[in-house]
């Protein structure tokens, strides 16, 4: 296989000479001393808007003259994120890149539609929003972005990126990896054998090809380490593992070979932990009250050769780095923590070693890594009827009588023949059902929502529900309009051999373009690998709790969580705040628990799995989600309520589990 890369400028290039100067000066500078809180971007002073490096293919910086690890940054974790994240991490101190994550299913999803309704967008456009008050600070100080804002239509995100560049006087070069779309090859795999069935319950995908909008599949970091190589600045991509964002930049920069398992495995726990943006640095922590409000810091990876990272903030930033911030992230959206699949490697986080390394610093180590399979999971998007959501105010006293008439005066009305219907008061159970206190509000919304194939008795539902407004019970309040009808789009998950998949790198630098194909297929070892899943507890050790004086106390007592979704399954990770705590959890907290205090909201079986490393249990709850993304008419159809919900279990704790177990413990 070749390699990629741009022409490398010569002495007669337009700036050539100005470049070595920026690089002399660059060199003398790398260690400048802080001036008001600010390190001086790396890069050459006062560098001429049009003289910027035509290429760094000549220009790939050693770790050997930088140290020995490399510094990556966070600004995204997904579409909508804080917008001045970006600029804050680029002038906040030295760091080598910045990875952007703006995709999930249902991101997929949104951005299919606005392509369909326009085909120049298809793309996180916030992403170049972002970027362009930094690129003059991005280019001259050798940082290298990397982010999936490609979505579906890769290419008018480079175009639009290259505009601004332009206007700025900046010429930069913008990779773009293709190759995830499989869209207009679905008949093709299809005819090849390739089922493309449904990952949950086996179903064919030719039950509902005729309604398929998009396919793709997941790349992983080899292509974004080829780019870099090839001497990219910014590297834009579509459907991506998350954790290739940051696993790209080392295996390039460290040179971490492609059968490296534990150093793949490695990068892919960093790039886990630095997906989700602030929530590795205090966001939507359990112990929220002890985390610092204003100007969250967004999360920074130092990672060492050997896989090693410290997590840490820009310094003088708001939130908070500690074992519990990182043990929360890495329990978030994960399945089976023995095989976290990837294209790259199979990662196991069953015996991660989190530890505190200094003031909002925190080390973490002990990942290990095995072949990944000959599959790679592709995301299929496809027409599933419509759908729409309406809302009014209600106040009390007497709410959840009044909520139910309103209920009850609705479906008389529209009858109850719909694919699926729902009627809640936001306030009340809404999103941990029967989990929840039985505790009437003084105020709540009620939210009444459907979905059909039949756009016309969707239709009908949102004509008919604000017509209640002077015919309901009293104090009703109407807002937001009337419900607005959309077409609903499902989630697809399924497998594809890898070897039909081609990934591809383009690179573009004013009117220079490279083009590069590349293998999908894995090194030699693919495999299918997993852990074994517990879903009971340890009777002995239960009966043995049972005998000594115990105390009741909510889980939260001693221990802290946070959950996710896949598709229609949704994750509780459980991690103790002490190893007693943990030894107690490991004996009493089955499966059978949290499908019995989750009985009204999960529709499948759940799972347990056991990370002793982090001293955490993990449940998967298969079906709770209600369809999951854009198809489910829950309030909280991405289960991001559910670990709070979890946290108020009542347990008969003893009280030496409790006595070793400070209640602000982080395990």
């Amino acid at each position: 296989m070749r390699t990629l890369s741009l022409p490398p400028r010569t002495a007669k290039s337009k700036g050539y000479a100005r470049e070595q100067e920026c690089q002399a000066a660059e060199a003398a500078r790398r260690d400048a001393p802080f001036v008001h809180g600010r390190k001086p971007l790396r890069g050459c002073p006062n560098r001429g808007r049009g003289e910027v490096a035509a290429s760094r293919a000549s220009d790939v910086r050693s770790r050997a003259g930088m140290g020995d690890r490399v510094r990556i940054a966070n600004a995204s974790g997904y579409w909508g994120d804080d917008p001045e994240a970006l600029a804050r991490q680029v002038r906040s101190g030295t760091v080598d890149y910045v990875t952007l994550d703006f995709l999930a299913e249902i991101t997929m999803v949104i951005l299919q539609r606005q392509r369909a309704r326009n085909p120049s967008l298809g793309y996180a456009y916030d992403f170049v929003e972002m970027l362009a008050p930094v690129l003059a600070d991005v280019v001259h100080g050798r940082i290298r972005i990397v982010a999936n804002a490609g979505g579906v239509h890769v290419e008018a995100c480079r175009d639009r990126i290259a505009a601004v560049c332009r206007e700025q006087g900046l010429a930069p070069a913008i990779a773009i990896v293709c190759g995830d779309d499989l869209l207009a090859r679905v008949d093709e795999l299809l005819a090849a054998g390739v089922p493309l069935a449904h990952l949950d319950d086996g179903r064919p995908l030719a039950t509902v090809r005729d309604r398929v909008v998009a396919a793709n599949a997941y790349l992983g970091a080899r292509p974004i380490a080829q780019a870099l190589a090839a001497g990219a600045d910014i590297v834009v991509t579509g459907r991506t593992t998350d954790a290739a964002l940051t696993l790209g930049p080392l295996v390039h920069e460290l040179g971490w070979a492609s059968n490296d398992w534990d150093r793949l495995a490695a990068g892919t726990v960093a790039g886990h932990v630095l997906e989700c943006g602030a929530q590795a640095t205090g966001g939507n922590l359990t112990d929220w009250q002890r985390t610092a409000p204003l100007d969250v810091g967004y999360p920074v990876a130092e990672v060492a050769a050997d896989g090693g990272f410290v997590v840490t903030k820009p310094a003088g930033s708001g939130g908070r780095v500690s074992r519990a911030t990182v043990t929360e992230q890495l329990l978030y959206e994960i399945a089976d923590p023995a095989a976290y699949l990837t294209p790259d490697v199979s990662a196991d986080f069953r015996h991660l070693d989190v530890r505190a390394a200094g003031a909002d610093r925190v080390m973490v180590s002990g990942a290990r890594g095995r072949p990944p399979t000959d599959t790679l999971k592709v995301t299929v998007v496809y027409r599933d009827g419509w759908r729409a959501v309406g809302y009014a105010l209600l106040s009390g006293p007497d709410i959840l009588a009044k909520a139910e008439r309103l209920a009850a005066m609705l479906w008389h009305r529209l009858g109850t023949d719909f694919t699926d219907r729902r009627a809640e008061l936001v306030g009340y159970r809404s999103c941990w059902g029967a989990a929840a206190p039985d505790v009437e509000p003084n105020e709540g919304i009620f939210r009444a929502a459907v979905r059909d194939p039949d756009r016309t008795k969707v239709e009908r539902f949102a004509h008919t529900l604000l017509g209640f407004a002077l015919q309901g019970p009293p104090g009703l309040g109407v807002f937001g309009g009337r419900p607005e009808v959309q077409e609903a789009y499902a989630y697809w998950p399924a497998l594809v051999p890898r070897d039909l998949v081609r990934p591809r790198v383009e690179i573009v630098r004013g009117d220079a373009r490279v083009v590069d194909q590349l293998p999908a297929a894995p090194p030699d070892g693919a495999t299918s690998v997993g852990g074994e899943r517990e879903t009971r507890g340890e009777p002995a050790a239960a009966a043995a709790i049972a005998a000594v004086p115990r105390r009741r106390v909510p889980l939260r007592r001693i221990a802290y969580a946070r959950s996710g979704d896949k598709g229609d399954h949704a994750n509780i990770g459980v991690a103790a705040r002490s190893p007693a705590a943990f030894a107690f959890l490991r004996a009493v907290l089955d499966a059978e628990r949290i499908r019995g205090h989750f009985a009204d909201r999960c529709g499948g079986p759940v799972e347990r799995y056991e990370l002793p490393g982090l001293r955490a249990l993990n449940f998967v709850l298969r079906h709770a989600l209600g369809g999951g993304g854009t198809v489910s008419l829950r309030a909280d159809h991405q289960g991001k309520t559910l670990a709070q919900g979890l946290l108020t279990l009542a347990l008969d704790v003893p009280e030496a589990v409790l006595a070793a177990t400070p209640p602000d413990g982080e395990g």
